[in-house]
């Protein structure tokens, strides 16, 4: 067995040449690679190795001895300690650049591609306050109540009074129900015990149209005091459409539960993507960037090269978003979503903006094309958005076999994009073009349409 040149807890002084899983700078020592958070391309650093694998190791930033032309001072006090953010100290420009090599690395790597056309990331004009939801972990220091995100690597909570990605009415929320716990008395949640009651804060915004959701996250039935935190919260926030009550037991990092109470206002509230509303209610998905989702989506409307005659199968769809901005363009619309209750929203969405022309339909995926294939409906353009796991292959061997003639693929992660991609493309599909969109700037995070087409497709 080849000994590692490196050694735990060893400093070892290391150029930074690239950006890895999650942001972390990638540096290498006698051709070893070593992992850095917090180093940036172009810098020399000096690290203490914190963690030795076969293939790589991962290494504690000490000092920076020669700093990148890159490198830039993050706005947030709490950058280094946050888990929320990984590329402030990155110029914007320079980060649309790494998200774009991090497209074109996982393709080559993963997928075995070679040449295919991967355009520029599509960035922000101003990549601040962007996110329309923000959730924030409930805890306490120092037996004062705090509102936050998880430390790196830890179950402790770096204390954050606002946020520079978020909407500024969380904010206020968060201060007002600091001030609740504090006045009351009320138990926060321990993550490690499973006791206490307030979980998360969390706040849905509609940029278009101003409203307001507050969620409080509660593992119990109820918030005491109810009616001085309504009163405080519609006092502080003016636009506040509706106040709601989740229930989460259970003891688990998933924030959100089953159960809703609506204790004040309709219980959603309602933004625009474009010209097309949408009822936002307190489980639904919805895109957390609606400034760049107009972009994505008009890219994958693009894409799609609709002539109006086509009939379109939207999979993963949600709450129907990308269908009814395909639908615009389309004969016919069919979305299909496993999760009923987004089936319901899309429907409601449907309504709301007076489009017809498409049909929401509950089921696994490939359940559900090969339903519909049955009944002699057939896809002309198949799009794909799936979460960060991908599709899975069950899903793609159904498309191979009924051989759709363009595919929209809206990915979120591209390792399982380009996983997804050859066996497409083993199937018959040439990938045509990818464009990377910055729906989360600052974060190690990018978005990709992908324009797929069998051999007569231009």
């Amino acid at each position: 067995m080849t000994k590692s040149p490196v050694e735990k807890n060893g400093v070892y002084e290391v150029k930074i040449y690239n950006i890895g899983y999650k942001g972390k700078g990638v540096g290498r020592i006698n051709n070893f690679t070593v992992f850095v958070p917090g180093a940036v391309p172009g810098d020399i650093v000096k690290i203490q190795i914190t963690q030795v694998k076969k293939n790589y190791a991962f290494g504690k930033l000490l000092e920076i001895l020669k700093s990148s032309g890159i490198r830039t001072n993050p706005r947030c006090r709490v950058f280094e300690k946050c888990g929320g953010c990984q590329l402030q100290h990155i110029d914007y420009t320079q980060q649309l650049v790494w998200k774009k090599k991090l497209v074109e690395d996982n393709i080559e790597r993963i997928g075995g591609f070679k040449g295919i056309k991967i355009h520029d990331c599509i960035g922000m004009e101003y990549p601040w306050r962007y996110r329309n939801k923000a959730q924030f972990q409930v805890s306490e220091i120092g037996g004062r109540p705090v509102t936050g995100f998880y430390e790196l690597r830890s179950y402790d909570i770096v204390d954050i009074p606002f946020c520079l990605i978020q909407y500024k009415a969380n904010d206020v929320v968060t201060k007002i129900i600091r001030k609740h716990i504090e006045r009351f008395n009320i138990p926060v949640y321990n993550q490690r015990t499973g006791k206490g009651l307030i979980r998360h804060v969390v706040t849905r915004t509609g940029f278009s149209t101003g409203e307001v959701m507050v969620i409080v996250v509660i593992n119990g039935e109820n918030l005491p005091h109810l009616k001085e935190f309504v009163e405080d919260i519609r006092a502080g926030v003016p636009n506040v459409e509706t106040i709601v009550l989740n229930v989460n037991r259970k003891k688990t990092n998933v924030v959100l539960g089953d159960k809703v109470k609506v204790i004040y206002g309709k219980g959603y509230i309602e933004d625009f993507l474009g010209e097309l509303k949408f009822r936002i209610s307190p489980l639904s998905f919805f895109q957390v960037n609606p400034a760049q989702t107009e972009v994505l989506y008009e890219k994958a409307v693009e894409y799609a090269g609709l002539s109006g005659k086509e009939t379109v199968f939207d999979l993963y769809c949600g709450i129907g978003t990308i269908s009814l901005f395909m639908a615009r363009h389309a004969d016919r619309v069919y979305g299909i979503e496993v999760v009923k209750a987004a089936v319901e929203d899309a429907r409601i969405n449907a309504d709301l903006n007076n489009i017809n022309n498409v049909n929401f339909l509950t089921g696994k995926a490939r359940d559900v094309i090969k339903h519909l294939y049955d009944k002699n409906i057939l896809a002309d353009v198949v799009v794909l958005d799936p979460p960060r796991k991908g599709c899975h292959k069950a899903l793609l061997e159904v498309l191979v076999e009924k051989r759709p003639e363009r595919i929209i693929y809206v990915s979120c992660n591209p390792s399982t994009l380009a996983r997804d991609l050859k066996m497409l493309r083993e199937g018959g599909y040439e990938i045509k073009e990818i464009q990377p969109v910055d729906m989360f700037p600052h974060t190690a995070h990018v978005e990709c349409v992908v324009r797929l087409c069998r051999e007569k497709c231009l």
